[in-house]
């Protein structure tokens, strides 16, 4: 069974109905700082909340350890990239399972496997 990291934007897609495809089968992982990012939104709605809850609870949560909090560190330094999205970028290169975003900035990291979903127009 395939395996794939959701990013943040992926999620907010999905939810949004603005995917133009579904995602593809396998089995799902999403980063803590993804979760943070998602709940943390202002003004955000109780229904909203709990659809993300619910949505997020069919996931696997993936915690910082040591071995992604290294690899963030080591990527903000040498791609200056962000460090929500470098912890993010982490946990896929240390689950060693695609990304799934559609941030292209992250197509500049080699060793990861980075694909794109098509939005609705």
């Amino acid at each position: 069974m395939n395996k794939f990291l959701l990013d943040t934007n992926i999620i907010l897609y999905l939810l949004g109905g603005r995917l133009a495809e579904h995602l593809p089968i396998g089995d799902y992982y999403v980063s803590v700082i993804t979760e943070i990012e998602l709940l943390s939104y202002p003004n955000l709605d109780a229904k909203t909340e709990e659809n993300i809850r619910s949505f997020l609870a069919q996931l696997k949560l993936i915690n910082l350890n040591n071995a992604i909090k290294t690899k963030a560190i080591q990527l903000r330094r040498e791609y200056k990239i962000k460090l929500p999205d470098a912890i993010i970028v982490a946990t896929a290169l240390i689950l060693n399972v695609p990304l799934l975003s559609n941030d292209l900035r992250l197509n500049k990291i080699s060793d990861l496997d980075c694909r794109q979903l098509k939005l609705l127009s």
